[in-house]
């Protein structure tokens, strides 16, 4: 076998040549274990460079685990759920000693949620019940699959519904214009379109080259950009360089969210604070994505106080908090909360409740028809159950997404974005 050697200017050559043949670049991030994680790249062949400055993005927040919707925003009427929840059951808020903060719908919310409360009184925060999956899994990573894919029953689907969104957006921006902040890159966002994974932007790095190549040259990123003649990438290094410049500073500034904007120190908190730090930053950011676990309460799920207590108030102070940091900027920003499904309407034998089928969500920005409780939620009385044991799904999810994605990115086809389904979307914002 012959051992060929390339001096430094061959190295160089072939770098820039698959460079501007690729028509991008390759970015990494070290994690706190220093997994290399997703690719970002810009293409060549995009007519222009959008401008990254105040965007509209989208927030969304994955519950995994499955939410109780029906302890997180129950009825307040209903003379079914207290007796099928004689440990679970809750006062609702007509009485004095009242747990249960009445929304004045017909509904009430979890004290541990009471964080939310403002927006909701302020017509920025709907809800959306009896929400769900029309495929009948109770299986989580089923479930969760079918949810982030937006293919409900179909596995192997390739790509994600928030990276199709993305590439609905008809224009390349700079690589952080879809991310996931705090854990590696969820199935809503695999696909062919470029996005980040960054578990802690003080952690972020640029890795030189394409692939394997980014060992192959001591060049720089900037040189090799510089070396490229076509005008076309040019224009869109120069976004991309403003971009990463933008996030530099970012990175060696200590971050101070506004006042009033107090984050709980958890995945979550952390995870928005970073989102929030972005935004701000104007690093071209559309597309986030943030997740907390723990709903997954079969045992001892609690009341006021126990496990479903402290998720639901993390959840709330962080959006809340997150929120409050977004002064200046709510008319760009969304955030979307979903869970994979709900969980039974009576309670088990060891305080909990067990998988089952609709939930609830939270949809929060300055357009949204806020206030209001959408969807349908029947009697919970066993014969209007789905299975005689569920909270039935009235609401496709897609129904919810779909119209988040149209009304707020301005995405219209949704067959592209939800294949197979030709339902209409919910009617969440105000006309």
């Amino acid at each position: 076998m012959t051992n060929h050697r390339m001096d430094d200017n061959q190295e160089g050559r072939l770098t820039r040549r698959a460079f501007v043949k690729a028509g991008g670049i390759a970015l990494f991030s070290l994690g706190v274990g220093g997994s290399p994680l997703f690719l970002g790249r810009t293409a060549l062949g995009a007519a222009e460079v959008a401008p990254f400055g105040k965007k509209k993005t989208l927030v969304t927040i994955f519950q995994r685990g499955a939410m109780d919707g029906l302890m997180a925003v129950p009825p307040l009427d209903d003379p079914y759920l207290s007796k099928l929840r004689p440990r679970l059951g809750m006062s609702a808020s007509r009485g004095a000693e009242s747990q249960v903060g009445d929304l004045g719908v017909g509904f009430g919310l979890h004290p541990s949620f009471a964080p939310l409360r403002e927006s909701w009184d302020e017509g920025r925060l709907a809800i959306v019940h009896g929400v769900g999956s029309p495929d009948t899994t109770r299986s989580h990573f089923d479930a969760q699959d079918y949810m982030e894919t937006g293919t409900p029953g179909v596995k192997g689907t390739p790509d994600g519904w928030l990276n199709r969104a993305v590439g609905l957006l008809g224009h390349e921006a700079t690589p952080f214009q879809a991310v996931s902040m705090g854990g590696g890159l969820p199935r809503s966002l695999y696909g062919e379109r470029s996005a980040l994974a960054i578990n802690n932007l003080a952690d972020f790095g640029l890795g030189v080259g394409l692939g394997n190549l980014g060992a192959m040259s001591g060049s720089s990123f900037e040189s090799l950009y510089a070396e490229t003649s076509q005008d076309l990438m040019r224009e869109t290094g120069e976004s991309t360089f403003e971009a990463l410049e933008a996030l530099d500073a970012l990175r060696h500034e200590p971050y101070q969210p506004v006042e009033g904007a107090d984050y709980p120190n958890s995945p979550l908190g952390n995870a928005l604070k970073q989102i929030a730090q972005l935004i701000k930053g104007g690093v071209g950011l559309e597309v986030a994505v943030a997740e907390t676990g723990g709903w997954d309460t079969h045992v001892q799920q609690g009341t006021t106080n126990g496990t479903f207590a402290q998720r639901g108030g993390d959840l709330a102070q962080s959006i809340a908090a997150f929120w409050a940091d977004m002064a200046g900027r709510r008319d760009e920003v969304v955030v979307l909360t979903m869970t994979e499904f709900g969980r039974t309407v009576a309670e088990n034998g060891t305080g909990g409740t067990d998988h089952g089928r609709g939930s609830c969500l939270f949809l929060l920005g300055n357009g949204v028809d806020g206030g209001q409780v959408h969807g349908t939620v029947p009697t919970l009385h066993k014969d209007n159950l789905e299975d005689g044991r569920d909270l039935p799904v009235t609401t496709d999810f897609r129904e919810v997404f779909s119209e988040v994605a149209n009304r707020h990115l301005g995405i219209e086809d949704s067959q592209t974005l939800f294949p197979e389904w030709r339902g209409d979307p919910l009617r969440l914002w105000r006309a």
